[in-house]
């Protein structure tokens, strides 16, 4: 555990701004940070996370902004305020904003179908292609499900995957419901290029991170190459929190793979709590910002959320953001999470209060812990320990998930055997949406081989059914099922959790 003694002895943090007294407010700025530094630090070692960087906005003001912990585990490099990390899905509102400038130069409507921009764009129903508009692409109410391991670790490119999604069924009606889809928020920058004839990258680049000085935020990994102060994710593979591969997510773009730091992602804050105003210059009009923060699609409140926040009576999505009510208060909010990395914003409009918070771990609610934290304390709630609470259900959810693979394992029939000779299972299996996979012998081992990063030998579990290990731990285990057919030779392999893929050869 050498990573908590360096937090005991060596926690170094990064304090950028000085201390401001905001003139009228509630609190002073001493008040409002008074324990947050011990609170977090505490709980970043519950939560087994090496670093994290939080900035705060108040009243157009960035009051604070500091790091704590290391970038990488076993490694005594701290996290600042100008750490990297992947912000993931809060990339979202950006892209929404990025569009809001197109409605504001009468480019592009909000109820304009998307196939006016992507005449080649197709769902798998008819009407849906044709009634989908841009508001729909924005609000996750398109009716599709996830569907992301069309993108993720894949080798498709962006518009590979938007071709592909038509074959994606539809999870329930159009319009139903809220549903969250990342592909329909990279169908929403791929607009961008055919109405400016600049990509989604580069428009973002020009017109917002420029505009708001936000010089450290790119789209790519590629732009990390060479960068000191970036910091490395982490996961817990079996039960240890260790470091990672970096993930490359550039082919969700406009859904997720904006890479940023606290100093900057104060900067965008600070223009969406001012109504799309940054430093006296008008980058969004407030009738925009208005529309991007106006409730879009229903959210049902679950059982926990009404135990954890009874004053939350509602939640709705945006364009981009979650939104609910809390204490009395609208909150504006947005998660984001990849492979060993967690993000939250957070926006208080009616107190022009604003915080970023972002970690170089996965698997955790660290994220909300701190960020209820700073508001109860901010709007007078009552004193609670986030951490603590969040951290019981996690443990719950960790011993009930464990419960299921003894039973899987218990449930197992050991002294059977596979119905064919291994080679007969050997052979190339597809998707029609998701791809290839690729069944080898190797060594006397089947090898199963998807995409560039999914490779792991299979060990027999029983009957037809296979365990694969994969070489990259973070994926863990997965069981990997063969039909057979009429003729008993191998016709279908289901990927438990996943989907199946037909023999082809």
């Amino acid at each position: 555990m050498e990573v908590y003694m360096l937090f005991r002895f060596r926690v170094v943090s990064y304090l950028v701004l000085s201390v401001l007294c905001i003139a009228g407010s509630a609190y002073g700025q001493a008040e409002l940070f008074k324990g947050l530094n011990d609170y977090i630090l505490k709980s970043m070692r519950d939560w087994e996370t090496p670093g994290l960087a939080l900035a705060v906005v108040r009243n157009d003001s960035v009051i604070f902004a500091r790091g704590y912990g290391v970038r990488k585990k076993g490694e005594t490099a701290p996290v600042t305020a100008k750490t990297i990390f992947a912000i993931a899905s809060t990339t979202k509102a950006m892209t929404a904003a990025c569009l809001g400038m197109l409605v504001d130069e009468g480019k592009l409507k909000w109820d304009d179908p998307v196939t006016k921009y992507l005449p080649w764009f197709q769902l798998s129903d008819p009407y849906v292609t044709r009634e989908l508009t841009v508001r729909d692409l924005l609000c996750h109410r398109s009716g599709l499900s996830r569907g992301d391991n069309l993108w993720y670790l894949s080798s498709y490119t962006r518009e590979e995957v938007l071709r592909r999604v038509r074959f994606l069924k539809p999870a329930w009606s159009f319009r139903s419901r809220y549903g969250y889809q990342n592909i329909m928020f990279l169908a929403a920058g791929e607009m961008i290029p055919s109405v400016t004839s600049k990509s989604w990258d580069d428009f973002i680049a020009d017109r917002l991170f420029k505009p708001l000085g936000m010089t450290k935020t790119s789209t790519s990994v590629k732009s990390l190459s060479g960068l000191d102060d970036v910091a490395t994710p982490h996961d817990r593979i079996d039960t240890v929190m260790q470091p990672v591969r970096w993930p490359n997510f550039d082919n969700v773009g406009s859904a997720g793979a904006v890479n940023s730091c606290v100093e900057d992602m104060a900067q965008w804050i600070r223009m969406n709590l001012g109504g799309g105003m940054y430093r006296g210059k008008k980058i969004l009009s407030a009738d925009v910002v208005k529309e991007i923060q106006t409730p879009q699609t229903i959210i049902r409140l679950d059982s926990l959320d009404q135990v954890l926040r009874p004053s939350n009576h509602f939640a709705a999505y945006g364009f981009g953001w979650t939104l609910r009510d809390y204490l009395g208060r609208k909150l504006i909010q947005h998660d984001g999470a990849l492979d060993g990395m967690r993000a939250r914003v957070v926006l208080i409009p009616e107190e022009k209060f604003g915080f970023v918070i972002l970690m170089n771990s996965s698997n955790t609610n660290l994220h909300a812990s701190i960020a209820y934290r700073i508001i109860d304390h901010y709007l007078g709630g009552p004193v609670r320990d986030w951490s603590s609470e969040l951290l019981k259900i996690a443990k719950e959810q960790e011993a009930k998930n464990r419960a299921e693979e003894k039973k899987q394992i218990d449930e197992r029939a050991r002294e059977t055997k596979p119905s064919l000779p291994l080679e007969s299972y050997t052979g190339k299996y597809e998707h029609e949406m998701y791809g290839e996979a690729n069944v080898q012998l190797e060594g006397g081992q089947l090898t199963l081989r998807y995409f560039p990063l999914y490779v792991g030998p299979m060990t027999h579990w029983h009957y037809d059914t296979f365990q694969v290990v994969w070489d990259d731990r973070t994926f863990g285990k997965d069981l990997i099922s063969f039909t057979l057919g009429a003729d008993g030779k191998v016709i279908e392999m289901r990927w438990q959790g996943f989907t199946e893929f037909k023999k082809v050869k």
